[in-house]
């Protein structure tokens, strides 16, 4: 895994949202980095992974003087919530972060997750009427009254999906907020289509979502029982899914 050329990836690819804030339409690290760690040891999930190179680029990030990560608040057993990042600017500024990395499929009108629990619309809500608030609770002030009315953003990005076998309409919005559509660059389809592409397919391993295949990457042979992210020789990235998504879709770890 080279985690550079993630942390690249993670500065050039643009959001999936063109928005106003606390929605941010760009990444806000910059290539003037040092090298970053050679492993990562933490949890393999894609989600885990990318808060931690967001975490190294804070770190490296010239407008940055203090970075606080994953600030929880538990209540009698519970987590009533988590903040994913508050910055300090070098001016004394509070800066609210959550950060996420997605990949959505267009199906009738909806952007789906591989699990088709995660929909675009859905995450969105939840980041901005549940994430980003919760820094302006009661709780998390009382826990951390040294960060009061920090300003928020939210950074999310990823890769956006449409069948070319089954074409339709692609909304231009998701709650009111303009879809980024240069961010259309793979294409998805069910597995009984699967026999239609005419290019050879390459399997991704997780981290490889963002940055693609390499010469060690395995080619499909369309033996896959549940859904698989694949990359063509053309360099097109596919999700091929089971016919029976996003009715059932399949849990991803």
């Amino acid at each position: 895994m080279n985690l550079q050329q993630l942390a690249q990836w993670i500065i050039s690819t643009p959001c999936l949202l063109k928005g106003n804030a606390p929605v941010e339409s760009h990444s806000p690290f910059t290539s003037n980095t040092t090298m970053l760690k050679n492993e990562y040891t933490g949890n393999r999930r894609l989600g885990f992974l990318y808060q931690f190179l967001c975490a190294e680029l804070f770190h490296q990030h010239a407008k940055y003087q203090d970075i606080y990560e994953e600030l929880q608040i538990n209540q009698e057993g519970r987590t009533l919530g988590a903040v994913d990042f508050v910055l300090r600017t070098t001016e004394g500024q509070l800066e609210h972060w959550e950060v996420a990395v997605k990949f959505y499929l267009l199906h009738q009108g909806y952007w789906y997750g591989p699990n088709a629990q995660d929909r675009l619309d859905l995450k969105l809500n939840h980041m901005l009427n549940k994430q980003l608030p919760f820094s302006q609770s009661s709780a998390f002030i009382q826990a951390y009254p040294e960060f009061t009315d920090p300003t928020q953003h939210l950074l999310m990005q990823g890769r956006l999906y449409t069948n070319p076998f089954e074409p339709e309409t692609v909304p231009q919005q998701c709650l009111n907020i303009t879809i980024n559509t240069d961010q259309i660059q793979g294409y998805w389809c069910y597995q009984s289509q699967q026999q239609r592409i005419t290019t050879p397919l390459y399997l991704l391993e997780k981290h490889q979502w963002l940055t693609g295949a390499d010469a060690q990457s395995p080619e499909y042979h369309g033996d896959a029982k549940g859904f698989v992210h694949c990359q063509d020789s053309n360099g097109k990235f596919w999700f091929i899914v089971p016919d029976s998504w996003p009715t059932t879709g399949n849990k991803i770890n």
